[in-house]
């Protein structure tokens, strides 16, 4: 039995293997270290900086350290942005939520506050908004003392008191 090599086989196309057109690095349409598209590069991994520095505990009192990893809208960093290790990531988001809690951070960045509107504001426990200023409201119409009945639409208006007149017949004069 002897094997034909025909191109109508299984696997048809180029022959697959590593492509290498020159050195890595030396600029051209090489797509990078594992042959992807070209023009695209791995970032080179980040290094923790709290494991340099053979840091133990993040303290929430060292503000300066720590503010760094909290993104312009307040918000904590992630691991793949900051570069920090898992277990200094852990006690990184505790010391910076301890550290908001004690009012050393803020929760919310002071132009993203200025940009929420005022009942927004004050569902996250910010100042209740200004209420407007009117006077109080008055019905139009007459004053009514408190307990007499509105008058009905569509009944006259009541007639005005006369004076009472004597048994007489005639108005009392003076």
């Amino acid at each position: 039995m002897t094997q034909e090599t025909s191109d109508s086989g299984p696997r048809s196309g180029p022959p697959r293997g590593p492509r290498r057109e020159g050195p890595p690095g030396a600029g051209g349409s090489g797509g990078g270290r594992y042959g992807g598209p070209p023009g695209l590069r791995r970032p080179r991994r980040k290094v923790c900086t709290f494991c340099v520095d053979k840091v133990q505990k993040i303290d929430y009192k060292d503000v300066g350290r720590i503010r760094r990893y909290i993104s312009d809208r307040g918000k904590i960093d992630p691991r793949r942005k900051s570069g920090t290790c898992a277990k200094h990531q852990r006690m990184l988001t505790t010391a910076l939520k301890r550290a908001r809690l004690m009012a050393m951070l803020p929760y919310t960045a002071d132009h993203v506050r200025g940009l929420m509107s005022p009942q927004a504001r004050a569902m996250a426990g910010g100042p209740p908004p200004p209420k407007p200023d009117r006077p109080p409201f008055r019905p139009a119409g007459e004053f009514r003392p408190a307990g007499a009945p509105f008058p009905r639409r569509d009944a006259p208006p009541p007639a005005a008191p006369s004076t009472p007149t004597p048994a007489g017949g005639e108005p009392a004069s003076s």
